[in-house]
């Protein structure tokens, strides 16, 4: 989930590679996201932190509400310590920076997420 078109096209691109038969939805504010996590539950969720209507960490902490064992990995171009931080503290498996290869993505399958 990202405000930007060309960033959720690179994630879903990457993860079309990883997982070519996954059903994938997008969104592209926080307020979105939290209503797709809602409604369709996937079992990964990709959230940026800098988003309009809702940001990312607001969203973190609903979607971590509703599913304590959600799987969120936060994507975003704010690499400080503190923002990686604050979303671990929130629930999230783990932050990486924009953008995300196909090569990071399956590191992200292997050592992140329990699928």
């Amino acid at each position: 989930m990202d405000d930007s078109k060309l960033a959720r096209t690179v994630v879903m691109n990457s993860l079309r590679e990883i997982e070519p038969g996954a059903e994938l939805f997008q969104a592209s504010n926080g307020a979105e996201a939290v209503d797709i996590f809602k409604s369709e539950k996937p079992r990964v969720v990709f959230l940026d932190l800098t988003m309009p209507v809702m940001d990312g960490y607001e969203a973190l902490k609903q979607i971590m509400a509703l599913d304590k064992n959600a799987q969120v990995i936060v994507i975003s171009a704010d690499i400080q310590s503190e923002a990686k931080l604050r979303v671990l503290q929130a629930g999230a498996k783990n932050m990486y920076p924009k953008p995300i290869s196909k090569e990071k993505m399956l590191q992200i399958f292997q050592q992140d997420l329990l699928i």
